[in-house]
């Protein structure tokens, strides 16, 4: 939007309509569903959400009257204060679009009350949306700012989702990092277990020769000490034989 643009009091105020019109519709959702619900008309609670949305509808009133006055100074000459005619029939059927939402929510509370909201144009009631005639070719701003509401909420979903997204992604690295580090864990196991069994199998092969080795050396050793007793015997007898 340009500066003239953002300059102009119009334009100004109606965002600050638009933003009250969606404030009051909750306020008017919640004050339907608790008069249906409500056993006396006097309910406080029925009684406290129709204060709140008479204030609402009394403060759109009072912006809507300005709005009202601003199409009423610039439509009987455009150019002169740079706007096109296109511009000036938008605007009208805004004002005519939330005027008529608003008598429709004003109509909703006279429906069962006696008293009347009162505007800051001092008559109690809003300006009549049909004085302003609505050309075919009007852009619907209402619809532009709802459109462009939606589409905000949509980037913030399409941003929630990126970062879902994102997290997923980095779980997915994770997890695959982990994978090939058990998997190169395992590998490196397998590997231990080759050489702890061809390490034990040399141990029990040595060990087997070794007890070889000693049983062989008992032989000998028992071999020696036979021979020497018996030759030692024969000595003994020899000479008890002489003696």
């Amino acid at each position: 939007m340009s500066s003239t643009n953002e300059e102009d009091p119009f334009l100004q105020v109606q965002q600050d309509v638009l933003t009250q019109l969606t404030s009051a519709r909750p306020l008017f959702a919640s004050y339907l569903r608790i008069r249906s619900l409500a056993s006396a008309a006097s309910s406080p609670e029925l009684a406290s959400a129709r204060a709140d949305l008479e204030t609402s509808l009394s403060a759109l009133a009072e912006d809507l009257s300005d709005l009202v006055a601003s199409v009423q100074a610039v439509e009987s000459d455009p150019s002169a204060y740079g706007l096109s005619a296109d511009e000036v029939s938008r605007r009208r059927r805004l004002v005519q679009e939330v005027g008529g939402e608003i008598e429709d929510m004003r109509e909703e509370l006279q429906s069962k009350i006696t008293t009347t909201t009162t505007t800051a144009a001092g008559d109690g009631h809003l300006p009549d949306p049909s004085a302003f005639a609505m050309d075919d070719g009007g852009e619907d701003n209402y619809a532009e700012f709802e459109q462009q509401q939606q589409l905000e909420m949509m980037r913030d979903q399409d941003q929630h989702l990126d970062g879902v997204f994102q997290t997923v992604g980095n779980l997915r690295r994770q997890a695959d990092d982990m994978g090939r580090e058990l998997e190169e864990q395992r590998e490196m196991l397998d590997v231990v277990d080759t050489v702890a069994d061809r390490v034990g199998g040399r141990l029990q092969t040595g060990m087997g020769k070794l007890q070889t080795v000693i049983r062989r050396n008992e032989d000998r050793y028992s071999s020696c000490c036979i021979a020497l007793l018996i030759f030692v015997l024969i000595m003994l007898l020899v000479l008890l034989l002489i003696l």
